[in-house]
């Protein structure tokens, strides 16, 4: 049997490779009666492919049934799965037989695999290993002639080493991987899977066919289909009852696509380039502001060592001067490349401040204080807000453009300064 007769046979619809590529496998596996874990997102079609591998086996004309692992509750999980005895827990009136009985020589689909407890899941290693189980209740052996097929929505391996799996369950499982891939992984074959379900509901409800305009299937073929073949199948039968309209637009399918799951759909974004600055911003700016007062003033006093200053000038004036030129002068080039270390800074405050560089460097400050820094930010930021304003005359536009923040922010800050 090729691959276009099982799709006919089971309902397949697409021709992606990555379908065609799963279905390979499936044949593959199917006569064989190694245990097979089958892998894909909710809604993507494992179940179909568990009844391929039941019906093209030697067990076809065996019992086949599926188990939602996830919704059978935890107290419940090993008396559904191996049966029990009558009175081994308080309701158990009578004696019952579990799946794995009742599909002797079968095929049971345990899907949602990875919800098992652990205790269910060693239970579970032990059928396929040796073939054998017990009921609950029970100490008497039985023997299972049953061929599993497991499938999960989760990445079991992630599981296993977050101890919420039993590894060597997993390599059990795990004989032979079958992957089914997403929609959005084989977005050739959604249009196509769309008309067909179209068609299908407007025979069902008998209303008219419906048409895809160009925006609309390029809007199906980019959205993410979290809900996979069923959310499309689910989509399409809205649209067949609820839509008066036969052309569906773009427009009117959005009606319908879930908002939380239209990213990659177009959109409109803010330009981040013109967001307001926040406070760190700011605040950086007073930094390298800071920095490159620094670089500027290590680089004059490389400057003028290189013209030849008669060092008796430094030793008058204050010892922040003296630490930078001696520093200077034993490693000239750190300073220029910006790789020296930043010695500490010190104010001054002269009594009679000097008219030009030269009278700088020749002043005497023998009256003069020395201070240390201050390194507040909210004064530096305080300092910079007044230089900008009146910079630019008490215009506030042109002083936030000229601090890089917005007006809004500025206004904001003015108030919060108190700088009014």
């Amino acid at each position: 049997m090729d691959n276009q007769d099982i799709k006919n046979r089971f309902g397949i619809i697409g021709n992606s490779p990555l379908l065609n590529r799963a279905l390979d496998v499936a044949k593959q596996v199917a006569p064989t009666d190694i245990s097979v874990l089958i892998q894909g997102e909710s809604g993507s079609g494992k179940e179909v492919f568990s009844h391929i591998i039941h019906q093209l086996s030697a067990r076809k004309h065996g019992s086949f049934i599926a188990v939602n692992c996830g919704a059978i509750p935890e107290g419940t999980i090993d008396s559904e799965l191996f049966g029990h005895e009558k009175g081994s827990f308080t309701g158990a009136h009578e004696a019952r037989k579990g799946y794995f009985e009742v599909v002797d020589s079968g095929t049971i689909f345990l899907d949602e695999v990875g919800e098992l407890p652990m205790g269910t899941q060693a239970r579970l290693l032990r059928v396929l290993e040796s073939g054998e189980y017990i009921r609950v209740g029970s100490s008497k052996v039985q023997k299972a002639n049953v061929r599993v097929v497991a499938a999960t929505n989760v990445d079991v391996y992630e599981a296993v080493k977050k101890g919420k799996f039993r590894e060597d369950l997993y390599y059990r499982l795990n004989t032979v991987p079958l992957r089914i891939p997403s929609l959005r992984q084989r977005k050739e074959d959604i249009n196509l899977l769309f008309r067909k379900f179209i068609v299908d509901f407007s025979d069902k409800y008998r209303t008219p066919g419906m048409q895809l305009t160009p925006d609309a299937q390029e809007m199906l073929m980019n959205y993410q289909w979290p809900g996979n073949v069923r959310q499309l199948k689910n989509i399409a039968e809205q649209i067949a009852v609820l839509e008066q309209e036969r052309i569906v637009t773009g427009a009117i399918l959005t009606k319908y696509l879930p908002t939380e799951h239209v990213s990659s759909l177009p959109v409109f974004f803010k330009d981040k380039s013109k967001e307001d600055f926040s406070e760190r911003d700011l605040l950086y700016k007073v930094l390298f502001d800071m920095k490159k007062d620094m670089v500027d003033l290590k680089k004059l006093v490389v400057e003028l060592i290189q013209k030849g200053v008669n060092t008796s000038t430094f030793e008058k004036n204050s010892p922040y001067i003296n630490q930078l030129y001696d520093d200077v002068q034993h490693n000239k080039q750190a300073y220029l490349n910006d790789e020296a270390p930043h010695p500490t800074l010190t104010i001054h405050n002269p009594k009679q401040a000097p008219k030009s560089n030269s009278d700088y460097m020749s002043y005497e400050t023998e009256d003069a204080e020395e201070v240390e820094e201050s390194l507040s930010l909210v004064e530096k930021e305080s300092d910079l807000i007044k230089k900008a304003l009146k910079k630019h005359k008490g215009k506030r536009k042109a002083a936030a453009k000229e601090l890089g923040i917005s007006e809004r922010t500025l206004y904001r800050k003015i108030k919060d300064l108190n700088l009014d």
